[in-house]
């Protein structure tokens, strides 16, 4: 009867500017727009709804509850790094290792938490 997650939707008080963010620093692209909101796709398919915030922001934390993060699968986690890096990004880890994953956690321009991950086997 349920298939999965069609999107998930991030608040910002600029939805231009942050799907503009993820066009250009994770290679999504914007596949459609309507009353304000922006959704965006990445290459594998998955989706963003970037929509208009309201009110201030609760504040972020690794384990704060709610939605904590956005996992990117990169093709390759060192060049994907150093691109961020190259980009400017702000890192709030260094690499991590767990188990024979590599992740490093990172924020987009609003704050909202993300990371790289390499997985040593893929999930079952």
């Amino acid at each position: 009867m349920f298939q999965g997650l069609e999107h998930t939707a991030i608040a910002t008080p600029d939805p231009e500017k942050l799907a503009q963010w993820y066009v250009e620093t994770l290679e999504f692209t914007i596949s459609h727009r309507y009353a304000g909101n922006v959704f965006v796709k990445a290459p594998n398919g998955t989706m963003l709804e970037i929509i208009p915030s309201e009110g201030e922001r609760t504040p972020q934390g690794m384990k704060a509850p709610g939605i904590r993060h956005l996992a990117i699968i990169p093709d390759d986690f060192d060049a994907a790094r150093k691109a961020l890096e190259a980009k400017g990004v702000a890192f709030v880890t260094e690499v991590l290792e767990m188990d024979g994953n590599r992740l490093v956690f990172f924020t987009d321009p609003d704050g909202n938490l993300l990371h790289l991950i390499q997985r040593n086997k893929p999930l079952p």
